[in-house]
């Protein structure tokens, strides 16, 4: 009863938001709309139903859009980029309703829409923002927590729980179920029993979500398991063996009336590379104009700190596995590996120098790797390369893993935004990377930019 009220809450508070900030972006736009002092000028009120019909055109459009459905893993970067499509969209709808209920007897300036457009977005866009706030810090609190169980203890669900833990999404994660660890604690979460147990599970603990963290599960393994929560009242939610199933959606086609399972399709190709290509040109020669005094700053720092080149290459494995020599600022001792051959990196790594492991920690060094992107060896966004050496090895363990390379390799990945860099799990590397190139967009390169900006700052898995 009370998460009811709380979404009713939620539902009716948001819709009174969006109502206030189209409001007042209608205002604003009336403000400076073009005054001709040769015609007569209508005060605010002449407007006021034009104004209202087009807050109920953008209320209806976010709610066309599903945008009123609290769906708890939506980023905010993803609800901006709908919010911003609705808004537009809700333009042509009030235009046509204003259309239709005035029949031409209403004169308003054209431009005052443009103007209302542009604030209508930035308004209900710093509106749901500040209701996004607000819903996390009640979700902080414990209001409308969703109670949440995890099916499986191993590295799946290791990593359900820590990014369950770092986000504000109003979970509470209750415990695993697990066969071989019931009884023990992992990540100081108790594991409730075994899987057998737990439609007994879900009703002694009033659990509102299962998450499947089985990913090596079997069809029928999967289904046994949801059928044991069939009288229960809990969502279900399945983290796949996404080596298998790399694509966001399953699309439905057909051959000569055959119906067919699109399961894979590789989105970069054709115009989009030359687009790629482009936006990889325009930023990295921007950058490398704009920050060339600073570069060469943090080139001198490296040469002061300690003996050896300030920047120094090293061979990866990029585009249809071709071997290039990638840039970085030098953040390791110059004969790092002289005695011990190619090492994975590691936190805190001994052979760092007193500036590399600032470098590092701030992702500093990689910025040598603009002149990579500038010279075509590699994208803004990509699978982050590796050395042959790990590759040759990485092939041997992980099915698809050479798939990485059928797209340039790049300065930042999806992985890498989702806290996947350094020493961190190889296999769940692949699967992001893996599901990028299969979902490329410029909407998705500019969100990772974004993103990886942010954690510039500090990035905890940098090593």
């Amino acid at each position: 009863m009370i998460k009811r009220h709380a979404n009713l809450f939620f539902t009716s508070t948001l819709i009174g938001t969006d109502i206030a900030v189209t409001c007042l972006a209608f205002f604003l736009a009336f403000r400076l709309r073009p005054q001709d002092p040769s015609q007569v000028i209508q005060p605010f009120s002449y407007y006021i139903g034009m104004m209202l019909l087009n807050a109920l055109a953008v209320v209806g459009v976010l709610f066309f859009y599903k945008l009123y459905h609290f769906g708890r893993g939506l980023t905010r970067l993803d609800e901006l980029y709908k919010v911003f499509s609705a808004v537009s969209i809700s333009m042509i709808v009030g235009i046509a309703f204003t259309a239709f209920v005035y029949r031409n007897d209403l004169d308003y300036p054209r431009v005052m829409i443009a103007y209302f457009w542009i604030a209508a977005m930035l308004l209900v866009g710093i509106g749901r923002l500040a209701h996004h706030a607000l819903r996390a810090r009640l979700y902080a609190r414990g209001w409308a927590e969703s109670r949440l169980l995890i099916v499986g203890a191993g590295e799946a669900g290791n990593l359900i729980l820590e990014r369950l833990r770092n986000s504000r999404l109003g979970y509470r994660p209750m415990g695993f179920l697990d066969d071989r660890l019931a009884g023990e604690r992992v990540l100081g979460l108790p594991v409730l029993g075994k899987v057998e147990q737990l439609g007994t599970v879900v009703q002694e603990f009033d659990i509102d979500e299962v998450i499947i963290a089985l990913p090596e599960a079997t069809h029928q393994e999967l289904l046994a398991i949801i059928s044991l929560c069939e009288y229960g009242k809990v969502s279900i939610k399945v983290f796949p063996d996404v080596f298998q199933i790399m694509a966001s959606e399953v699309n439905i086609g057909e051959l000569s009336g055959l119906p067919l399972l699109t399961m894979r399709d590789v989105s970069l190709r054709g115009w989009r590379l030359t687009l790629k290509r482009m936006m990889d040109l325009v930023v990295s020669a921007t950058f490398l104009i704009f920050f060339s005094p600073f570069l060469l700053l943090i080139a001198l720092l490296v040469k002061l700190d300690s003996r050896g080149p300030a920047i120094f290459s090293q061979d990866r494995m990029g585009l249809d596995a071709r071997s290039f020599p990638i840039f970085k600022f030098r953040s390791m001792m110059a004969d790092a590996e002289s005695e011990t051959g190619a090492v994975w990196a590691t936190r805190d790594d001994p052979r760092r120098t007193r500036l590399g492991a600032f470098l590092r920690r701030h992702s500093l060094d990689e910025f040598p790797q603009f002149i990579n992107v500038f010279l075509g060896h590699m994208s803004l966004v990509g699978p982050r390369p590796e050395r042959p050496v790990f590759v040759e090895q990485f092939r041997k363990m992980i099915p698809r893993y050479m798939e990485r390379h059928h797209l340039k390799a790049g300065l930042t990945s999806w992985a890498i935004v989702n806290g996947l860099r350094g020493d961190t799990s190889i296999w769940e590397r692949t699967k992001y990377d893996l599901w990028y190139i299969e979902n490329w967009s410029v909407w998705l390169d500019l969100e990772i930019i974004l993103l990886t900006a942010l954690k510039v700052i500090r990035d905890p898995n940098a090593v």
